[in-house]
């Protein structure tokens, strides 16, 4: 049974923290600045989550300490309820309308929500340690929001700590930090920490609920891979699970070859503008070559970064765009699409069937002729965004065979190349004065040197 206690005029006040396994007892002595722990239901997540919050502020006076979750309710049920119960009031008030625990000690435990438009609630505010619970329900970008909260005069020693489980929007964002460990500029593995724990790693559970483990066994197979194994690889609820990096992404042309047909697809609103710049090869293979995803643009500046972004070659086949952009403004009588158009973008209207623009998606996805064939649409490594969204992106809970639509910061890319997939747009024309191009054993094409400044490269087309 782990004690902490902290001095009073009166002597000292105990706490009793309850007991710890040795998966929990790693969580609370790690020392990165950031800290996963997790992989598998039943691993005693948020028992941990509230004990080493506790800590800390018995252990470090004045110290500031954030605890959030995506839904105010489940935070309330799963932590501050219990923490109400586990803190004795002579140790801390706690203040229902700020949400707030205060210790005599001067430290302050804080909870909170992060939805979808709750970024600028938490931008500029400053904590010492912040606990991310259930960080797979969170976006990457949600992550580097709430890490640069991680600030202060003190000398406490800056943390954020997340409990996770496989599954969920943030579920490749996590894996790839502290599970794969596969690390981009900037990003330092010492700074990372992850400690897997499952339900075979939590006795007090075994030993209480040991009918637990045999529900968890009864599920479907990629449930219990990710739920009771803590199988990163095994996804549950993700839309495109066809979609890897291996398969599907591609070095950055160096310049798309002339003869390409190029095509332009967007998604507008004022929440976000989403371009992608898309070229169709002689076989009908397409490649999502540049991105752009910028937020709270009026129609003339998105048609402006549109035209700054498009090369003088390109050669722009047609830009296609979602059909509400063609029902009538209330302020000025005109479309979306005529507004575009009178600053030099005009647009092809697009089916906003979303079934079959995902099928027909999921077609383009597959390999072209056999399944050892490359896929007939690949993503250029620049266009992260648009990548990282669609491994994200889950099912509707109402349609198996449509995309959910929350969180919506995620689904504006992926709704854009689905605009371009239930097109049917026209590949390239071969020059029929030339001998067909030699694709050779890796379907590599005669524009290398067009691809890569000159000098050949065998790796150029290859899967990275």
């Amino acid at each position: 049974m782990a004690n902490r206690s902290i001095p009073n005029s009166g002597g000292e006040i105990y706490m009793n923290l309850g007991d710890l396994t040795p998966k929990q007892k790693q969580f609370c002595q790690a020392r990165s600045r950031y800290i996963a722990y997790g992989g598998a239901r039943g691993g005693g997540k948020t028992h941990v989550l509230r004990t080493k919050a506790c800590m800390g502020a018995l252990a470090y006076p004045g110290i500031r300490i954030l605890i959030i979750r995506r839904e105010y309710p489940e935070l309330e049920q799963t932590v501050i309820i219990p923490m109400r119960k586990m803190i004795p009031q002579q140790l801390a008030v706690y203040n229902g309308t700020m949400h707030m625990f205060t210790f005599i000690n001067g430290s302050i435990i804080k909870f909170g929500h992060y939805g979808a438009n709750d970024d600028l609630e938490y931008q500029g505010q400053e904590y010492d340690w912040i606990f991310m619970d259930e960080a797979t329900q969170f976006t990457e970008y949600q992550f580097r929001v709430l890490g640069a909260c991680l600030r202060g005069a003190s000398r406490i020693p800056r943390r954020m700590y997340l409990t996770c489980n496989p599954g969920g929007i943030g579920h490749f964002w996590v894996k790839r930090l502290f599970v794969t460990r596969d690390y981009r500029d900037g990003e330092r593995k010492q700074d990372y920490t992850f400690i897997q724990a499952t339900v075979r790693d939590n006795p007090y559970l075994l030993e209480g609920s040991p009918e637990y483990v045999m529900q968890l066994e009864l599920l479907p197979e990629d449930k219990r891979a990710a739920w009771l194994n803590g199988d990163w690889d095994a996804m549950s609820g993700v839309f495109f699970p066809e979609i890897t990096r291996k398969a599907h992404m591609i070095k950055d042309f160096w310049r798309v070859p002339d003869e390409w047909r190029k095509y332009r697809v967007i998604d507008y609103g004022l929440d976000m503008f989403v371009c992608l710049w898309i070229a169709v090869d002689f076989d009908g293979r397409s490649y999502v070559y540049r991105e752009v995803l910028k937020p709270n643009l009026i129609v003339s500046q998105a048609a402006e970064l549109m035209l700054s972004m498009t090369m003088p070659w390109a050669n722009i086949s047609a830009t296609i765009g979602p059909p509400d952009m063609w029902g009538r403004t209330k302020d000025s009588g005109k479309t979306m699409a005529e507004l575009f158009a009178q600053n030099g973008v005009g647009l092809l209207k697009a089916s906003n069937n979303r079934v079959q623009g995902w099928m027909a998606l999921k077609e383009a996805l597959k390999p072209m002729k056999n399944p050892e064939d490359r896929p007939g649409l690949l993503i250029c490594e620049s266009c992260k965004q648009l990548f990282d969204n669609l491994q994200t992106i889950q099912h509707s809970e109402k349609d198996p065979n449509d995309c959910a639509t929350e969180p919506h910061d995620i689904t504006h890319a992926p709704d854009a190349l689905r605009y371009y997939a239930i097109t049917r747009l026209l590949g390239a024309d071969r020059p029929v004065s030339q001998e067909p191009p030699d694709l050779g054993e890796e379907g590599i094409t005669d524009y290398d040197d067009a691809m890569t400044g000159g000098e050949v490269n065998d790796g150029y087309l290859t899967y990275g």
